[in-house]
């Protein structure tokens, strides 16, 4: 078998806390001054975590707020680098994990294209080549040539989303792109993941939409508390998830199941 595209081996990520007091005042910014300070706390904010991601295959992530999601997304992006642990990233990588990252407020739309289409590898050429597919399929009209920071947070989400997918990534990291926007704009992020997973490339989402779990992805790995939980077939692992919720098994719509064992391991 091929090497798979994401490994995550033991993998640790740590905070430092100082704690917080009240506001100061000049007898207590005395008192502070001759005394030493506490050492900062550590915050282990993923611990342990081990998992493979195989070629051409979808991971879903799930888990309450809290549980480290969006944090192991930014270390598989390579924004955190694990303190503990191994992680191999083999392809190139497209993350869509805060809406509007890496844009420029001061720049147009189309100006910030050609700035992330650089920042993510493409030469200027490709980025003329891919510009047109990827104005329209923001469908940001007149407001393409407008400055960033006027924009709303779905009209960045439009044009973030439709610049991460159009570089021809092989690996996809997305944190909740599936639920920003209107439902029009939702639906064809949708078709896009869709089609971008049917030529083979590599996804790990966090979702909370269980039917996007269930109907996207190959396997679900539940995070709790920064560690893995569970990681297995989703149909499981979201079951497993939910009742330990207290909440109901969500449908599964028949037409647009996946093969129950593709991918897992």
């Amino acid at each position: 078998m091929s090497a798979p595209a994401i490994r995550v081996r033991d993998v640790g990520l740590r905070f430092l806390i100082r704690s917080h007091s009240a506001p100061p005042t000049v007898h207590s910014g005395l008192v502070r001054f001759a005394k030493k300070r506490p050492p900062p706390r550590e915050f282990w904010a993923l611990r342990h975590v081990t998992f493979d991601v195989p070629r051409g295959s979808v991971l879903g992530i799930i888990g309450s707020n809290g549980s480290g999601k969006s944090t192991l997304l930014r270390v598989l992006a390579r924004i955190y680098a694990p303190d503990e642990g191994e992680l191999k990233i083999r392809g190139k990588i497209s993350s869509l994990i805060t809406l509007g990252a890496g844009f420029q407020a001061n720049l147009s739309g189309l100006e910030n294209i050609y700035y992330n289409g650089l920042l993510l590898g493409l030469t200027r050429a490709q980025v003329e080549q891919k510009r047109d597919s990827i104005v329209e399929f923001a469908d940001l009209g007149e407001f393409i040539d407008a400055p960033v920071r006027t924009y709303s947070s779905g009209m960045r989400a439009r044009l973030g989303f439709s610049v991460a997918v159009h570089v021809d990534p092989e690996i996809l990291v997305v944190d909740e792109v599936l639920v920003v926007g209107d439902a029009r704009f939702r639906q064809r992020c949708a078709d896009k993941m869709r089609e971008l997973i049917g030529r083979g490339t590599t996804v790990a989402m966090v979702q909370h939409n269980m039917d996007a779990i269930l109907t996207m992805c190959n396997q679900a790995m539940w995070l709790d508390k920064g560690s893995v939980k569970e990681i297995g077939r989703p149909y499981d692992t979201v079951k497993n998830y939910l009742e330990a919720q207290g909440l109901p098994m969500v449908d599964l719509p028949s037409e647009l199941t996946r093969t129950p064992d593709a991918g897992v391991s």
